[in-house]
């Protein structure tokens, strides 16, 4: 990867935790995603699941519909998701569906990922990079896990 990419990937996933922390800051599981095309955010998401009352709100899902919204297609071929926490099966579906580009991880989630799966779950055109800003957004996780617990 080109240094460019990495500080552009970086970037978005700053972007993607700021969303996770308004999650957080709402009580919901702290996960934040975004769409990017042409390097501007076209779609905006973070989990919402306990205020909406839909088991379906998850940040991935928010900001696909967002960006299918503003480029008036259901397809994001151009398009890359960054997203702070690993998809789960549901929203690797919905990123199949849309062909996304690009799929870009901060942490890996060891129970409840689409990695678990041992068919691949992307669209055979999406590159997959992992691992950007996983420790900021694994802290998150952790810290409201544990204050859930007490």
């Amino acid at each position: 990867m080109d240094i460019q990419a990495d500080i552009m990937d970086h970037y978005f996933m700053e972007e993607a935790l700021a969303l996770a922390r308004k999650a957080y800051e709402e009580g919901e599981i702290p996960v934040g995603a975004l769409v990017v095309a042409k390097d501007r955010i076209i779609g905006r998401g973070y989990n919402q699941t306990e205020r909406l009352n839909d088991v379906t709100a998850h940040a991935e899902m928010i900001a696909i519909t967002a960006a299918a919204d503003h480029v008036g297609s259901k397809y994001l071929t151009d398009c890359t998701l960054y997203v702070t926490l690993e998809p789960c099966v549901m929203c690797a579906g919905a990123l199949y569906w849309t062909q996304v580009r690009r799929v870009v991880v901060g942490a890996q989630d060891e129970k409840r990922g689409f990695s678990k799966i041992k068919q691949p779950l992307l669209h055979p055109k999406t590159k997959l990079v992992t691992g950007i800003m996983a420790m900021e957004s694994q802290e998150l996780l952790l810290k409201f896990f544990r204050e859930l617990r007490t």
